[in-house]
Protein backbone atom coordinates (compact mmCIF):
# COMPACT_ATOMS: atom_id res chain seq x y z
CA UNK A 1 0.00 0.00 0.00
CA UNK A 2 1.42 3.39 -1.02
CA UNK A 3 2.26 5.88 1.68
CA UNK A 4 -0.13 8.85 1.96
CA UNK A 5 1.25 12.25 0.96
CA UNK A 6 2.11 14.13 4.16
CA UNK A 7 0.07 17.23 4.86
CA UNK A 8 2.24 20.34 4.57
CA UNK A 9 2.81 22.12 7.85
CA UNK A 10 1.23 25.58 8.12
CA UNK A 11 3.74 28.34 7.48
CA UNK A 12 4.55 30.77 10.32
CA UNK A 13 2.93 34.19 10.34
CA UNK A 14 6.31 35.91 9.96
CA UNK A 15 7.13 33.92 6.82
CA UNK A 16 3.85 34.76 5.10
CA UNK A 17 4.20 38.39 6.14
CA UNK A 18 7.63 38.62 4.45
CA UNK A 19 6.21 37.08 1.30
CA UNK A 20 3.44 39.64 1.04
CA UNK A 21 5.76 42.53 1.87
CA UNK A 22 8.07 41.48 -0.99
CA UNK A 23 5.21 41.73 -3.49
CA UNK A 24 4.80 45.49 -3.20
CA UNK A 25 7.41 47.87 -4.59
CA UNK A 26 7.64 51.44 -3.28
CA UNK A 27 5.11 53.67 -5.00
CA UNK A 28 6.32 56.42 -7.30
CA UNK A 29 7.04 59.91 -6.06
CA UNK A 30 5.12 62.88 -7.43
CA UNK A 31 4.79 66.56 -6.61
CA UNK A 32 1.37 67.61 -5.33
CA UNK A 33 -0.19 70.86 -4.18
CA UNK A 34 -0.38 71.08 -0.40
CA UNK A 35 -4.16 70.74 -0.36
CA UNK A 36 -3.81 67.34 -2.05
CA UNK A 37 -1.18 65.95 0.35
CA UNK A 38 -3.19 65.24 3.52
CA UNK A 39 -2.55 61.68 4.74
CA UNK A 40 0.17 60.97 2.17
CA UNK A 41 3.79 60.11 2.99
CA UNK A 42 6.45 62.74 2.41
CA UNK A 43 9.18 61.48 0.08
CA UNK A 44 11.99 63.94 0.94
CA UNK A 45 13.06 66.09 3.87
CA UNK A 46 11.79 69.67 3.76
CA UNK A 47 14.06 72.48 4.95
CA UNK A 48 13.22 76.09 5.63
CA UNK A 49 14.47 78.78 3.27
CA UNK A 50 13.14 81.54 5.54
CA UNK A 51 13.08 81.97 9.33
CA UNK A 52 9.90 81.73 11.38
CA UNK A 53 8.84 84.27 12.34
CA UNK A 54 10.35 85.96 9.27
CA UNK A 55 10.68 89.27 11.18
CA UNK A 56 10.37 90.60 14.73
CA UNK A 57 6.66 91.02 15.41
CA UNK A 58 4.29 91.90 18.20
CA UNK A 59 2.70 89.16 20.29
CA UNK A 60 -0.07 91.47 21.48
CA UNK A 61 -2.39 94.23 20.36
CA UNK A 62 -0.99 97.37 21.98
CA UNK A 63 1.77 99.90 21.50
CA UNK A 64 5.35 99.48 20.36
CA UNK A 65 7.55 101.40 22.80
CA UNK A 66 11.05 101.90 24.16
CA UNK A 67 11.00 100.23 27.58
CA UNK A 68 13.17 103.01 29.04
CA UNK A 69 10.41 105.53 28.31
CA UNK A 70 8.04 103.62 30.62
CA UNK A 71 10.47 102.84 33.42
CA UNK A 72 8.51 104.97 35.90
CA UNK A 73 5.00 104.08 34.66
CA UNK A 74 2.49 102.63 37.10
CA UNK A 75 -1.14 102.71 38.07
CA UNK A 76 -0.58 105.69 40.35
CA UNK A 77 1.86 107.41 37.99
CA UNK A 78 0.88 106.75 34.33
CA UNK A 79 3.09 107.95 31.50
CA UNK A 80 1.58 109.63 28.44
CA UNK A 81 3.26 109.29 25.05
CA UNK A 82 2.31 110.71 21.64
CA UNK A 83 1.19 108.05 19.12
CA UNK A 84 3.11 108.82 15.94
CA UNK A 85 2.16 105.87 13.70
CA UNK A 86 -0.24 102.97 13.27
CA UNK A 87 1.21 99.56 12.35
CA UNK A 88 -1.54 97.16 11.21
CA UNK A 89 -0.67 93.63 10.18
CA UNK A 90 0.86 93.57 6.72
CA UNK A 91 2.30 97.10 6.73
CA UNK A 92 5.73 96.99 5.08
CA UNK A 93 6.84 100.65 5.31
CA UNK A 94 7.22 100.67 9.09
CA UNK A 95 8.70 103.96 10.36
CA UNK A 96 11.35 104.16 13.07
CA UNK A 97 10.11 104.72 16.62
CA UNK A 98 11.59 107.91 18.00
CA UNK A 99 12.43 108.27 21.72
CA UNK A 100 9.50 109.38 23.85
CA UNK A 101 6.85 108.21 21.38
CA UNK A 102 4.70 105.11 20.78
CA UNK A 103 3.34 103.33 17.70
CA UNK A 104 -0.04 101.64 17.89
CA UNK A 105 0.58 98.04 16.79
CA UNK A 106 -1.49 94.92 16.10
CA UNK A 107 -0.66 91.29 16.87
CA UNK A 108 1.68 89.88 14.23
CA UNK A 109 2.72 93.31 12.92
CA UNK A 110 6.36 94.13 12.27
CA UNK A 111 8.09 95.77 15.24
CA UNK A 112 9.44 99.19 14.22
CA UNK A 113 13.16 99.95 14.44
CA UNK A 114 13.88 101.61 17.76
CA UNK A 115 11.20 99.71 19.73
CA UNK A 116 12.20 96.99 22.19
CA UNK A 117 8.82 96.03 23.70
CA UNK A 118 5.07 96.05 23.25
CA UNK A 119 2.84 97.31 26.03
CA UNK A 120 -0.56 95.49 25.87
CA UNK A 121 -3.57 97.67 25.15
CA UNK A 122 -5.06 96.44 28.46
CA UNK A 123 -2.41 98.52 30.30
CA UNK A 124 -3.34 101.71 28.45
CA UNK A 125 -6.31 103.97 27.80
CA UNK A 126 -6.30 102.91 24.11
CA UNK A 127 -5.62 106.38 22.81
CA UNK A 128 -5.18 106.98 19.07
CA UNK A 129 -3.22 110.25 19.18
CA UNK A 130 -1.83 110.12 22.70
CA UNK A 131 -1.73 107.04 24.91
CA UNK A 132 -1.64 106.89 28.70
CA UNK A 133 0.30 103.85 29.92
CA UNK A 134 -0.21 102.56 33.48
CA UNK A 135 2.46 99.82 33.62
CA UNK A 136 6.14 99.50 32.87
CA UNK A 137 7.52 96.81 30.55
CA UNK A 138 10.80 94.95 30.30
CA UNK A 139 12.88 95.05 27.14
CA UNK A 140 11.71 92.20 24.87
CA UNK A 141 8.27 92.00 26.46
CA UNK A 142 5.50 90.69 24.16
CA UNK A 143 7.78 90.39 21.13
CA UNK A 144 8.30 87.41 18.84
CA UNK A 145 11.83 87.42 17.49
CA UNK A 146 12.73 86.47 13.92
CA UNK A 147 13.86 82.83 13.79
CA UNK A 148 12.52 82.10 17.27
CA UNK A 149 10.62 79.08 15.90
CA UNK A 150 12.61 78.09 12.79
CA UNK A 151 15.92 79.27 11.37
CA UNK A 152 16.99 79.03 7.74
CA UNK A 153 18.17 75.50 6.97
CA UNK A 154 16.15 73.79 9.70
CA UNK A 155 14.50 70.51 8.70
CA UNK A 156 10.82 71.18 9.31
CA UNK A 157 9.50 67.87 7.90
CA UNK A 158 11.25 64.51 7.49
CA UNK A 159 10.80 61.94 4.74
CA UNK A 160 8.32 59.22 5.66
CA UNK A 161 6.11 61.56 7.68
CA UNK A 162 2.39 60.93 7.26
CA UNK A 163 1.27 64.45 6.47
CA UNK A 164 -1.27 65.92 8.86
CA UNK A 165 -2.98 69.31 8.93
CA UNK A 166 -0.19 70.75 11.10
CA UNK A 167 2.50 69.41 8.75
CA UNK A 168 0.83 71.13 5.82
CA UNK A 169 0.63 74.27 7.93
CA UNK A 170 4.37 74.41 8.61
CA UNK A 171 5.14 73.72 4.94
CA UNK A 172 2.91 76.61 3.95
CA UNK A 173 4.42 78.85 6.63
CA UNK A 174 7.92 78.46 5.15
CA UNK A 175 6.61 79.30 1.69
CA UNK A 176 6.19 75.86 0.11
CA UNK A 177 3.23 75.33 -2.21
CA UNK A 178 3.96 71.74 -3.34
CA UNK A 179 5.47 68.67 -1.69
CA UNK A 180 7.10 65.50 -3.04
CA UNK A 181 4.89 62.64 -1.85
CA UNK A 182 4.44 58.96 -2.52
CA UNK A 183 1.48 58.22 -4.75
CA UNK A 184 -1.07 56.07 -2.89
CA UNK A 185 -0.95 52.44 -4.09
CA UNK A 186 -3.90 51.65 -6.34
CA UNK A 187 -5.70 48.67 -4.82
CA UNK A 188 -8.47 46.66 -6.44
CA UNK A 189 -10.68 45.04 -3.80
CA UNK A 190 -12.58 42.15 -5.29
CA UNK A 191 -15.75 40.86 -3.70
CA UNK A 192 -16.72 37.40 -4.96
CA UNK A 193 -19.63 35.11 -4.25
CA UNK A 194 -22.91 34.31 -5.92
CA UNK A 195 -24.60 34.52 -2.53
CA UNK A 196 -23.70 38.21 -2.05
CA UNK A 197 -26.21 41.00 -2.54
CA UNK A 198 -26.04 44.74 -2.08
CA UNK A 199 -26.98 46.17 1.32
CA UNK A 200 -30.38 47.82 1.14
CA UNK A 201 -31.87 45.18 -1.14
CA UNK A 202 -34.16 42.31 -0.06
CA UNK A 203 -32.45 39.13 1.06
CA UNK A 204 -33.65 35.86 -0.45
CA UNK A 205 -33.00 32.46 1.14
CA UNK A 206 -29.29 31.59 0.93
CA UNK A 207 -28.17 35.18 0.33
CA UNK A 208 -26.15 37.51 2.55
CA UNK A 209 -25.37 41.19 2.39
CA UNK A 210 -21.89 41.88 1.04
CA UNK A 211 -19.65 43.37 3.75
CA UNK A 212 -16.05 42.25 3.21
CA UNK A 213 -15.50 44.37 0.12
CA UNK A 214 -16.75 47.53 1.77
CA UNK A 215 -14.74 46.80 4.93
CA UNK A 216 -11.49 46.01 3.12
CA UNK A 217 -11.79 48.98 0.76
CA UNK A 218 -12.20 51.27 3.78
CA UNK A 219 -9.22 49.60 5.47
CA UNK A 220 -7.12 50.21 2.35
CA UNK A 221 -7.99 53.91 2.45
CA UNK A 222 -7.18 54.11 6.16
CA UNK A 223 -3.82 52.48 5.45
CA UNK A 224 -2.94 55.11 2.85
CA UNK A 225 -3.96 53.35 -0.37
CA UNK A 226 -6.52 54.25 -3.01
CA UNK A 227 -9.21 51.58 -3.08
CA UNK A 228 -11.35 50.57 -6.05
CA UNK A 229 -14.16 48.20 -5.06
CA UNK A 230 -15.32 45.61 -7.56
CA UNK A 231 -18.39 43.93 -6.10
CA UNK A 232 -20.58 40.93 -6.76
CA UNK A 233 -18.33 38.80 -8.98
CA UNK A 234 -20.11 35.43 -9.18
CA UNK A 235 -18.51 32.05 -8.49
CA UNK A 236 -17.40 31.44 -12.06
CA UNK A 237 -13.74 31.24 -13.11
CA UNK A 238 -14.17 32.75 -16.58
CA UNK A 239 -16.26 35.62 -15.21
CA UNK A 240 -13.63 36.15 -12.51
CA UNK A 241 -10.85 36.58 -15.09
CA UNK A 242 -13.05 38.84 -17.22
CA UNK A 243 -13.79 41.04 -14.20
CA UNK A 244 -10.08 41.53 -13.48
CA UNK A 245 -8.95 42.22 -17.05
CA UNK A 246 -9.92 45.93 -17.39
CA UNK A 247 -8.15 46.85 -14.13
CA UNK A 248 -4.78 45.12 -14.43
CA UNK A 249 -2.85 47.94 -16.10
CA UNK A 250 -3.80 50.49 -13.42
CA UNK A 251 -3.61 48.29 -10.31
CA UNK A 252 -0.72 47.93 -7.87
CA UNK A 253 -2.39 45.27 -5.72
CA UNK A 254 -5.44 43.01 -5.90
CA UNK A 255 -7.11 41.97 -2.66
CA UNK A 256 -9.71 39.22 -2.68
CA UNK A 257 -11.67 37.71 0.17
CA UNK A 258 -13.14 34.24 0.24
CA UNK A 259 -12.82 31.35 -2.15
CA UNK A 260 -9.46 30.19 -0.79
CA UNK A 261 -10.33 27.11 1.29
CA UNK A 262 -10.30 23.43 0.38
CA UNK A 263 -13.98 22.99 -0.51
CA UNK A 264 -15.84 23.07 -3.81
CA UNK A 265 -16.73 26.34 -5.57
CA UNK A 266 -13.58 28.09 -4.31
CA UNK A 267 -13.51 30.45 -7.29
CA UNK A 268 -10.52 32.55 -6.24
CA UNK A 269 -8.35 29.50 -5.73
CA UNK A 270 -9.61 27.86 -8.93
CA UNK A 271 -8.97 31.01 -10.96
CA UNK A 272 -5.59 32.04 -9.57
CA UNK A 273 -3.74 28.86 -8.59
CA UNK A 274 -2.43 28.32 -12.13
CA UNK A 275 -1.86 32.03 -12.78
CA UNK A 276 0.95 32.87 -10.40
CA UNK A 277 -0.77 32.80 -6.99
CA UNK A 278 0.21 30.25 -4.36
CA UNK A 279 -2.27 29.15 -1.72
CA UNK A 280 -1.18 27.97 1.67
CA UNK A 281 -2.17 27.51 5.29
CA UNK A 282 -0.76 29.90 7.85
CA UNK A 283 -0.29 28.97 11.51
CA UNK A 284 -2.71 31.54 12.86
CA UNK A 285 -6.23 31.90 14.21
CA UNK A 286 -8.30 33.33 12.64
CA UNK A 287 -7.07 33.41 9.06
CA UNK A 288 -5.57 30.01 8.31
CA UNK A 289 -6.22 29.81 4.51
CA UNK A 290 -4.24 32.44 2.59
CA UNK A 291 -2.98 33.15 -0.89
CA UNK A 292 -0.30 35.43 -2.34
CA UNK A 293 1.57 35.88 -5.58
CA UNK A 294 1.60 37.73 -8.91
CA UNK A 295 -1.33 37.31 -11.25
CA UNK A 296 -1.21 37.15 -15.03
CA UNK A 297 -4.21 36.28 -17.21
CA UNK A 298 -1.95 33.91 -19.16
CA UNK A 299 -1.61 30.60 -17.34
CA UNK A 300 1.84 29.97 -15.92
CA UNK A 301 3.36 33.28 -17.08
CA UNK A 302 3.03 35.57 -14.06
CA UNK A 303 6.63 35.47 -12.84
CA UNK A 304 7.98 38.76 -11.52
CA UNK A 305 5.82 40.92 -13.79
CA UNK A 306 2.29 40.01 -12.78
CA UNK A 307 0.04 42.13 -10.60
CA UNK A 308 0.51 41.41 -6.87
CA UNK A 309 -2.39 39.52 -5.32
CA UNK A 310 -3.26 38.87 -1.69
CA UNK A 311 -6.11 36.37 -1.29
CA UNK A 312 -7.71 36.61 2.14
CA UNK A 313 -10.15 34.18 3.78
CA UNK A 314 -13.86 34.92 3.51
CA UNK A 315 -15.06 34.97 7.10
CA UNK A 316 -15.23 38.66 7.96
CA UNK A 317 -13.07 38.59 11.08
CA UNK A 318 -10.52 36.33 9.39
CA UNK A 319 -10.43 38.73 6.47
CA UNK A 320 -10.00 41.83 8.62
CA UNK A 321 -7.42 40.32 10.96
CA UNK A 322 -5.45 39.03 7.96
CA UNK A 323 -5.50 42.52 6.48
CA UNK A 324 -4.13 43.97 9.72
CA UNK A 325 -1.40 41.35 10.04
CA UNK A 326 -0.23 41.06 6.42
CA UNK A 327 -1.61 43.73 4.11
CA UNK A 328 -1.66 46.95 6.12
CA UNK A 329 2.08 46.94 6.98
CA UNK A 330 3.01 46.14 3.37
CA UNK A 331 0.75 48.89 2.03
CA UNK A 332 2.11 51.43 4.49
CA UNK A 333 5.69 50.64 3.55
CA UNK A 334 4.93 50.75 -0.18
CA UNK A 335 3.25 54.12 0.30
CA UNK A 336 6.36 55.50 2.02
CA UNK A 337 5.05 55.76 5.58
CA UNK A 338 7.57 55.28 8.38
CA UNK A 339 4.79 54.36 10.81
CA UNK A 340 3.86 51.10 9.10
CA UNK A 341 2.61 49.14 12.12
CA UNK A 342 -0.07 49.58 14.71
CA UNK A 343 1.13 50.84 18.09
CA UNK A 344 1.74 47.96 20.50
CA UNK A 345 1.15 48.14 24.25
CA UNK A 346 1.40 45.56 26.99
CA UNK A 347 -1.76 45.10 29.01
CA UNK A 348 -3.02 42.90 31.84
CA UNK A 349 -5.76 40.39 31.03
CA UNK A 350 -8.98 40.77 32.97
CA UNK A 351 -9.97 37.13 32.35
CA UNK A 352 -8.48 33.78 31.43
CA UNK A 353 -7.86 32.86 27.77
CA UNK A 354 -7.02 29.65 25.94
CA UNK A 355 -5.11 29.54 22.67
CA UNK A 356 -4.46 26.66 20.24
CA UNK A 357 -0.97 25.17 20.32
CA UNK A 358 1.22 26.02 17.35
CA UNK A 359 -0.99 28.88 16.13
CA UNK A 360 -0.57 32.59 16.62
CA UNK A 361 -3.92 33.81 17.84
CA UNK A 362 -5.37 37.26 17.39
CA UNK A 363 -8.30 37.95 19.70
CA UNK A 364 -10.44 41.05 19.72
CA UNK A 365 -10.33 43.14 22.88
CA UNK A 366 -11.09 46.38 24.69
CA UNK A 367 -7.97 48.10 25.96
CA UNK A 368 -8.33 50.45 28.94
CA UNK A 369 -5.30 52.75 28.80
CA UNK A 370 -5.99 54.27 32.22
CA UNK A 371 -6.04 50.90 33.97
CA UNK A 372 -3.56 49.20 31.64
CA UNK A 373 -5.95 46.27 31.21
CA UNK A 374 -7.52 44.45 28.28
CA UNK A 375 -10.81 42.56 28.19
CA UNK A 376 -11.53 40.07 25.37
CA UNK A 377 -14.49 40.94 23.12
CA UNK A 378 -16.51 37.94 21.99
CA UNK A 379 -15.15 34.47 21.36
CA UNK A 380 -12.50 33.33 18.88
CA UNK A 381 -15.04 32.64 16.11
CA UNK A 382 -14.07 34.15 12.76
CA UNK A 383 -17.69 35.06 11.92
CA UNK A 384 -18.28 37.26 14.98
CA UNK A 385 -18.02 40.64 13.27
CA UNK A 386 -19.92 42.57 15.94
CA UNK A 387 -17.16 41.81 18.46
CA UNK A 388 -14.61 43.12 15.98
CA UNK A 389 -16.65 46.30 15.56
CA UNK A 390 -16.68 46.95 19.32
CA UNK A 391 -12.98 46.13 19.82
CA UNK A 392 -10.26 48.76 19.96
CA UNK A 393 -7.34 46.34 19.91
CA UNK A 394 -6.11 42.91 18.93
CA UNK A 395 -4.52 40.62 21.48
CA UNK A 396 -1.37 39.04 20.00
CA UNK A 397 -0.93 35.58 21.53
CA UNK A 398 2.20 33.70 20.44
CA UNK A 399 2.32 30.20 18.97
CA UNK A 400 3.89 28.60 22.05
CA UNK A 401 1.19 29.90 24.42
CA UNK A 402 -1.82 27.72 25.13
CA UNK A 403 -3.16 29.40 28.26
CA UNK A 404 -3.12 32.90 29.68
CA UNK A 405 -4.44 33.09 33.26
CA UNK A 406 -6.30 36.10 34.58
CA UNK A 407 -3.78 38.86 35.27
CA UNK A 408 -1.29 37.73 32.62
CA UNK A 409 0.55 40.36 30.55
CA UNK A 410 -0.24 40.30 26.84
CA UNK A 411 0.71 42.44 23.85
CA UNK A 412 -2.15 44.37 22.24
CA UNK A 413 -2.27 46.15 18.88
CA UNK A 414 -4.11 49.45 19.18
CA UNK A 415 -6.65 49.80 16.38
CA UNK A 416 -8.05 53.25 17.21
Amino acid sequence: MANATPTPRPVPVTEHEKRISALLAPSRVESRALEDCLGLALAEDVTASIPLPPFDNSAMDGYAVRSVDLAEAGAQQPVTLPVTADIPAGRIDVPTLEPGTAHRIMTGSQVPPGADATVPVEHTDGGAERVRVSASVQAGAHLRRAGEDVVVGDTVLTAGTTLSAVHLGIASAVGISQLPVHRPPQVLVLSTGSELVEPGSTLRPGQIFESNGMMLAAAVRQAGGQAHLLRFVPDDVATFHDALAPHLASTDLIITSGGVSAGAYEVVKDALADNGVEFTKVAMQPGKPQGAGRYSPERGTAGAHGVPVVALPGNPVSSMVSFEVFVRPALRRAAGHHADRRPVRQAVLTERLDSPSGKRQYRRGRFDPAAGTVTPEGGPGSHLLSAMASANCLLDIREDTTELPHGSPVDVWLLD
